[in-house]
C-alpha cells in the first residue's frame, strides 16, 4: 500500500517536474517504524517529522540505512541541542535565536545544517515564521555562522489562498539567487506548489494514510 501510493505521488510530481529538481519529503510523523521501513524498501530516503522525541527513535532505528532527516516541525529552545546534532535539514528556523543556538550546538565534525528560514507567507497570527518584511533584516546573520548554511526558505500557505501565497513566495525566493531550495506543497497542494517553483515538497497523508 505505500510504495503503491509512493508511486502514485511520484506521478503526480513528475508530471510537472520535468528537470527532475524537485525531492520529495515523506512525512513520517506519528507513523510507525515497520510504515518508514516500507516507504525505504520503495526507494524513499528523505524524511520530515515534527515531534522531536519520536523522530530521535526513528532515527536510532533506521541509522545504518543512510537516510536524510529533515526537522519541519516548531524549535522550542530547548530542543535545539538535539535537532543540531540529529537532522540534516531543518525547515523551521523562524527567528534568530532559533539560528544561533544551531550553530552553536552542530557538532563540527559533521557537515554544515542545512537551514530553511520558515516564512509566514501570510502574516497569519496563529502560525509561526518570519514575515517577509524581516528576511533581509535575518540573512545576514548567516555570514557569521560557521555550521550552518542557509539554503532557502519553507512556508505553510492559508489553506484558502494557496495559489496567490506560494506566487508570493516564488517571487521573493526570486530575489535571493544564492539560495536554492523551497520547501512548499503538501497533499492537497503540490502541483501548485511545484508550478511555483517547489524544489521540496512534504507529503504525509498521500503516502501514508490519515495521521493516527
Amino acid at each position: 500500500m505505500i510504495a503503491r501510493n509512493l508511486k502514485k505521488v511520484q506521478v503526480r510530481i513528475s508530471a510537472l517536474d520535468k528537470n527532475q529538481q524537485v525531492t520529495l519529503i515523506a512525512v513520517s510523523k506519528t507513523k510507525p517504524i515497520s510504515d518508514l521501513q516500507q516507504a525505504i524498501d520503495a526507494g524513499q530516503y528523505h524524511f520530515g517529522e515534527n515531534y522531536l522525541q519520536e523522530a530521535l527513535d526513528k532515527i536510532k532505528a533506521l541509522e545504518n540505512q543512510n537516510l536524510i532527516w529533515h526537522f519541519i516541525g516548531a524549535i522550542q529552545s530547548n530542543k535545539t541541542q538535539q535537532i543540531a546534532q540529529n537532522f540534516d535539514w531543518v525547515h523551521s528556523v523562524d527567528r534568530l535565536k532559533i539560528a544561533k543556538r544551531l550553530n552553536q550546538q552542530r557538532p563540527d565534525n559533521v557537515e554544515k545544517l542545512n537551514v530553511l528560514l520558515q516564512i509566514n507567507i501570510d502574516n497569519e497570527p496563529t502560525k509561526s515564521g518570519i514575515s517577509p518584511e524581516k528576511i533581509d533584516d535575518i540573512i545576514p546573520h548567516f555570514a557569521t555562522f560557521s555550521n550552518l548554511i542557509l539554503r532557502g526558505f519553507m512556508c505553510i500557505p492559508s489553506p484558502d489562498n494557496a495559489k496567490q501565497s506560494f506566487a508570493k513566495m516564488a517571487n521573493i525566493f526570486k530575489k535571493y539567487p544564492n539560495l536554492d531550495t523551497l520547501s512548499m506543497g503538501m497533499s492537497r497542494d503540490l502541483e501548485l506548489a511545484i508550478e511555483n517553483g517547489a524544489t521540496f515538497v512534504r507529503i504525509g497523508a498521500d503516502i501514508f494514510g490519515k495521521r493516527d
